[in-house]
């Protein structure tokens, strides 16, 4: 199973020729290879799969997967009965 999980782009560089770029993942932020993803650009959204943008996706469908991901996540927690942790910047 395959899980791409939608992030948006912060930055964009380049890195011994391989552009390379800072994905925000709702708080979370990660170092993602875009060599995929040619023509990103800062504020697009990405789907990153292992570390890297596989494709680029609007936002409203990127906040859909979140949506769908956090409370994937919030099911998980109660099963557990104990809270996962939030992303910066939301309440818990």
């Amino acid at each position: 199973m395959c899980l791409g999980i939608p992030g948006e782009v912060l930055d964009v560089r380049e890195i011994d020729g391989v552009a390379m770029g800072t994905v925000d993942f709702g708080g979370v932020r990660k170092d993602v290879c875009l060599a995929y993803a040619p023509g990103v650009t800062v504020g697009e959204y990405v789907i990153v799969h292992v570390g890297f943008a596989i494709s680029v996706v609007d936002r409203a469908e990127a906040e859909r997967t979140l949506a769908v991901l956090r409370a994937m996540g919030d099911a998980v927690a109660a099963e557990l009965g104990e809270p996962l942790p939030t992303p910066e910047g939301e309440p818990a």
